[in-house]
């Protein structure tokens, strides 16, 4: 028989989710303790497990009460988890601090939780050392977060996606960077370029369009349209971007104003596939929440990808990691894209702390004319860890570099630029320039 040691080191390896199960004392008092051992058993009738050591507190609790509550733990409860597993010698109460919900048997449920149960025990098994407890689920409720907490070698953890085997790039910037430079450079062969190299290429915006005709007339014919994405304001204007043969349309949506999300939903009904929605700040603190549902809805409706633009390169790492651990999970099957500026030379490592968190499409802008990332040197980025782009990288990089060499005799020959066509290496070079 294997000795206790070595079993526990396997078992440490087997990463599990963190629970807080509680359940009520003869008194009606509350009694709450951390657990991993927990599990589904069946759908129907909608079953779940615990597993107790015999000699627990908790163990004779339910057992009398025949009742008990399962908690399961966020990314960021780990002070909840540790309290409740009695590693802190300071705390009396346990419970003190938090928000409680009630359901069916009386015990308490964390309220701020990724989801509960509550529960009636069933049948109660012997399990060696341990009771294997069996409940029926009378009650539940999801937060709609994603990122649970996890326990594995004997530490508290989160998930941490793989590097995928391959990224998907997008150029929402180019066109509108060249127009804007004073380097007389025609934006129609660059999109080509672009668009020839693998990458889709952001060819208008018609948002400002006050009427049809006026969209039409900042529609570019000449253009590589089946490749193309445009930036449109209404139902209308994506009708005529689709019709001239613009392969995504592509909305704006601020998740703070009341009603926008479901008059944007309205505006796609038909042609979600062939559309994607751009959150405007989505990493403000203040939107967060507005954030997730504006996200859990999108998914659900398949629009054909939803957007997160760092666009003032505000955003820290931290912040990136922390909303794409639950936007990536509440969006799939539907892509996240993310566009990331390069302020203060951070917009590669919010790259990688973005492919690490999930994310396998990214726009970005050729020779980082408008200040984001530039798209060759988040290629390179790729191809150092082995990430596939499917385009043409060598294309590009020497596409980029005729950009910036003509962008930047321009700037020479005229001192008094606008930002857009200016030298300055944060707005057109990148870590690989």
């Amino acid at each position: 028989m294997i000795d206790q040691a070595t079993f526990r080191d396997v078992m440490s390896q087997w990463p599990s989710g963190v629970t807080v199960v509680t359940t009520l004392a003869a008194d009606g008092s509350p009694h709450g303790m951390t657990a991993s051992s927990f599990s589904s058993v069946s759908l129907d009738p909608p079953l779940v497990s615990i597993c107790l050591t015999t000699t627990l507190y908790t163990h004779e609790l339910i057992k009398n009460s025949g009742v008990f509550g399962i908690s399961v733990l966020a990314k960021d409860q780990q002070e909840v988890g540790r309290r409740f597993a009695g590693m802190d010698p300071t705390v009396t109460d346990r419970f003190a601090g938090e928000q409680w919900a009630y359901a069916e048997t009386g015990v308490p449920l964390l309220d701020s939780a990724l989801g509960w149960f509550d529960c009636r025990v069933v049948h109660a098994y012997p399990g060696g050392d341990h009771t294997i407890f069996v409940g029926e689920v009378l009650a539940g409720h999801a937060a709609g977060k994603s990122a649970p907490l996890l326990f594995h070698s004997r530490g508290w953890g989160q998930f941490a996606d793989v590097l995928p085997d391959i990224a998907t790039l997008s150029d929402s910037g180019v066109v509108a960077g060249v127009a804007g430079s004073a380097a007389g450079v025609p934006a129609a062969p660059v999109a080509a370029g672009v668009a020839e190299a693998g990458v889709r290429v952001r060819i208008a915006d018609l948002t400002a369009a006050t009427s049809a005709a006026d969209a039409q007339a900042l529609l570019p014919r000449t253009y590589p349209l089946d490749a193309a994405s445009v930036l449109v304001a209404d139902r209308a204007q994506a009708d005529l971007a689709l019709e001239a043969g613009v392969a995504v349309v592509e909305r704006e949506l601020d998740p703070l104003v009341p009603g926008a999300l479901e008059e944007v939903l309205a505006s796609l009904a038909g042609i979600e596939a062939r559309s994607a929605v751009i959150l405007r700040d989505p990493f403000s603190d203040e939107c967060h929440e507005s954030v997730l549902a504006a996200v859990r809805a999108l998914g659900r409706a398949g629009v054909a990808e939803i957007g997160l633009p760092d666009s003032a390169g505000s955003a820290t790492p931290l912040q990136v990691r922390g909303l794409l651990q639950e936007v990536v999970a509440l969006a799939r099957p539907v892509p996240v894209r993310m566009n990331l500026h390069d302020r203060d030379r951070l917009g590669l490592v919010k790259a990688i702390t973005a492919l690490k968190s999930g994310v396998r499409h990214f726009d970005t802008t050729l020779a980082g004319l408008d200040g984001a990332v530039a798209t060759e040197d988040l290629i390179r980025l790729l191809e150092e860890v082995d990430v596939d782009t499917s385009v043409d990288s060598a294309a590009l990089v020497a596409l980029a570099g005729e950009l910036r060499t003509t962008v930047a005799g321009a700037a020479a020959d005229a001192p008094d630029l606008p930002l857009s066509a200016s030298t300055d290496a944060t707005e057109i070079v990148g870590a690989a320039g």
